[in-house]
């Protein structure tokens, strides 16, 4: 243990040629990497029910450290302890890891029965990149069809959970985000050269929340702890903050260890047109058309919304014959959720004795409504008792695979939880997903849809990482964007997924376009009408069984962007063993000329052979003509005289 009086500045390193020096003057530091200035005069500040405080405001400051070990390794703690008269005592906290490029921080105070809903651990500047420097919006979940974005970073961006700034010539550039997802919704806020990450970050068109955050309470009073790195690639830095989430908060949910999941869901074509018939007549699809579509030994046949129509027997029976085919059957629920909350707040909720309008989540005089269903407040033991009761069915039935949506309800500000000691919309989706995990049990595999981007990551073992997208060009696109700027969450999941490919009355282009968007996602769940035979069945059997594409979904890893200054990349790549794998898309609605920089991709100028998937033709260059509304996947081998390198490490981190 060192302690140091205000007399001399902290120096703190961490990485290779990262430094934290700390002000203890001022209470204010800089960030260096390799000696030169990434983040200036960054303070701290606090707002509690008796003031707003900043690092800035006191008189002493003493500086401590200790040894720490956990999920992210042998470290050091280092504690900065700042006191004034009048003044809580705040904390400002780092931790440094053998081997990792980036520090944690984060802050607190003591203040006998305090509270606080607005904590930043650090607010101040950054140095000016130059180039096509760029901020990217990550949004809070994936419902409304919301996008990412990255806008120049002069117009300001208010981003959940995590940011980035960066040049896209040079890569080169920053990432912030919160690691800690279980008591604050956090944001990231940069300007033309301004940042501040805090917690108790709420926004209505971004994290569904019209009223403020809650607040926390207690003596001692910690906001988010933030992951802090600058990097020469920001993708890097992207995949080692979504390996460190994963560090921070391990999964709750058991391990999965039984391949990449594949299949089919309903709501692709059949939607509300299912019945037990073409729910049977698919798994003859899958079983005797479809036997090479397996990873893992299996493939997921799942009923979406409106299973329902199917009585507890046709239930058990199509879960049965499922098995009987080889395949594993799947079904879908959203626990907390009331999608008939229009028939009144006097029906009895399953499995209990409430009724909905108890369990309905309250904001202010009104209730939280979104996608057309209202929430229910995950603490409260009628929504548990509802939980018990339809989790036991699909159990009984012998469901393998649930997909669960409309988790976002679960994390909705209130003005009050049945559990008075929850306060912040964070708390209640930790106590109602640790709950739903539990009574699922160990042999399920879990699936999110609609559900907070981040705060997830624990309770599933793959979730969409878009919003609903079916089978055009423009459903593709859309798609893609979010895998643009979140392909990283690939990191923090098993799996992410792009929802159902659906071959359906459109061109082949498109379908081309729709599958290559699923596999470069890193799984594969179709979704047309395989109880009727048409087009959609032969591009089923060519396109889900072919050992190439397959190679590729059995990897299971989202690829990497090939630009960051575009709503949504053409372009797309990841190493596979020895092989790079390109992935091109045309967006247009004309035949377009792709001509790649080999550089980009940090391959060798010449000696590489690239095939198309598609087509299986072979050329020496990165020049691609696709049709309107079209794409395809290369696969590179490089000679064995060639040095292989890559702009980014494909290992930047270790788990």
């Amino acid at each position: 243990m060192v302690t140091s009086a205000c007399a001399q500045d902290i120096h703190i390193t961490y990485g290779a040629g990262g430094e934290i020096r700390y002000a203890l003057s001022t209470g204010t530091l800089a960030v260096y990497d390799h000696g030169r200035v990434v983040f200036h005069d960054v303070q701290a500040l606090v707002k509690t029910g008796t003031g707003t405080y900043s690092s800035r405001d006191y008189a002493t400051r003493t500086y401590q450290r200790s040894a720490v070990s956990d999920g992210f390794g042998r470290g050091v703690r280092h504690v900065i302890t700042l006191r004034g008269p009048g003044l809580p005592v705040m904390r400002q906290v780092f931790y440094t890891y053998a081997g990792r490029g980036y520090f944690l921080a984060e802050v607190d105070v003591e203040e006998r029965a305090g509270s606080s809903n607005y904590m930043a651990p650090l607010a101040g500047a950054f140095a000016q990149l130059t180039g096509d420097v760029r901020s990217v919006f990550v949004p809070f979940d994936n419902d409304t069809f919301i996008s990412y974005d990255a806008k120049p970073v002069a117009t300001g961006v208010t981003s959940a959970e995590a940011g980035a700034v960066y040049d896209n010539e040079s890569r080169r550039g920053f990432v912030i985000g919160s690691v800690e997802h279980g008591v604050w919704k956090t944001a990231v806020k940069t300007s033309a050269s301004d940042f501040i990450v805090w917690g108790g970050y709420t926004d209505v068109a971004v994290n569904r929340d019209p009223i403020p955050h809650g607040s926390i309470h207690g003596d001692v009073l910690r906001s988010p702890r933030v992951f802090v790195g600058y990097f020469a690639d920001w993708r890097a830095g992207m995949e080692a903050f979504g390996k460190a989430n994963r560090l921070a908060d391990p999964p709750y949910v058991h391990p999965w260890t039984k391949g990449t999941p594949v299949g089919w869901n309903s709501w692709g074509v059949i939607q509300d047109k299912l019945t037990y018939d073409k729910a049977v007549k698919v798994v003859d699809f899958f079983a005797d058309s479809l036997k090479g579509f397996r990873v893992g030994g299996t493939a997921f046949i799942d009923l979406d919304s409106y299973w329902d129509k199917l009585d507890s027997g046709q239930l058990h029976r199509f879960a049965g014959y499922c098995r009987s085919r080889g395949l594993q059957p799947g079904i879908y629920w959203a626990p907390f959720t009331d999608w008939g909350h229009r028939g009144g707040p006097d029906r009895k909720v399953q499995g209990s004795d409430y009724t909905y309008g108890e369990l309905w989540t309250r904001v202010g005089d009104n209730y939280h409504d979104i996608d057309g269903a209202r929430a229910l407040d995950p603490t409260h033991p009628g929504t548990l008792r509802r939980i018990d009761y339809f989790t036991k069915l699909f159990r009984a039935c012998g469901f393998r695979m649930i997909k669960i949506d409309f988790l976002g309800h679960a994390a909705a500000e209130s003005t009050r939880f049945y559990d008075t000691t929850v306060t912040t919309g964070m708390q209640a989706y930790r106590r109602g997903m640790e709950y739903l995990v539990r009574a699922l049990g160990p042999d399920m595999f879990l699936y999110a849809a609609i559900s907070p981007s981040l705060a997830t990551g624990r309770y599933v073992h793959s979730r969409r990482i878009a919003c609903d997208a079916f089978k055009t060009i423009d459903h593709t696109r859309y798609t893609l964007n979010s895998v643009t700027y979140g392909w990283w969450q690939t990191f923090l999941y098993d799996y992410v997924d792009a929802d159902h490919v659906v071959f359906d009355e459109v061109s082949p282009g498109e379908n081309r376009a729709r599958f290559l968007s699923s596999v470069i996602t890193g799984t594969c769940i179709s979704g047309d009408d395989f109880s009727s035979f048409g087009p959609w069945s032969s591009r089923a059997r060519t396109w889900f069984q072919d050992t190439a594409f397959l190679a590729v979904v059995r990897n299971g890893k989202a690829f990497l962007p090939l630009e960051g200054n575009v709503g949504t990349s053409p372009v797309f790549y990841r190493w596979i063993g020895e092989a790079l794998y390109v992935a091109v898309f045309n967006f247009d609605g004309q035949p377009r000329e792709f001509s790649i920089d080999a550089s980009r991709l940090g391959l060798p100028l010449r000696a590489f052979s690239a095939t198309d998937l598609f087509s299986g033709v072979r050329s020496g260059t990165l020049s691609v003509r696709l049709g309107a509304a079209d794409a395809t996947l290369l696969r590179i081998t490089i000679s064995s005289t060639s040095n292989r390198h890559s702009t980014v490490p494909p290992r930047v981190d270790t788990p």
